[in-house]
């Protein structure tokens, strides 16, 4: 009787497991989206103030050096945005639901006992 109450809490176990690793995934969603987002605008905001800073300068986007700096930048702000998504990408396949007990096997394997 022991091993069915073990068992049973088990499986209860189990669901309440899926449900944290349901939460856990969705948080490490939303913060990648956010990162996302932030990211994005932090990228159009640095490009659009060296755009003008270069505007007023009177050099225009046709030229290859302006389009070199301007892709320097781009990669040197979301540097650590890209970052932090290869970590949280790792996190989200850390995440693993723990193995479904298999109450049936259980069982059987204690048959005996159960009818005995």
């Amino acid at each position: 009787m022991g091993q069915i109450l073990s068992d049973v809490t088990d499986v209860l176990n189990y669901q309440d497991s899926k449900k944290e690793v349901n939460t856990k995934r969705k948080q490490i969603l939303k913060e990648i989206a956010e990162d996302k987002a932030t990211k994005t605008n932090l990228v159009k905001k640095a490009l659009a103030a060296q755009r003008a800073k270069y505007g007023a300068g009177g050099v225009n986007g046709a030229n290859m050096t302006t389009g070199a700096v301007l892709e320097r930048i781009e990669k040197e702000t979301s540097e650590p945005y890209d970052k932090k998504y290869k970590a949280n990408l790792s996190k989200l396949k850390a995440v693993k639901e723990s193995k479904p007990t298999n109450l049936l096997k259980t069982l059987l394997k204690h048959f005996d006992d159960l009818v005995g």
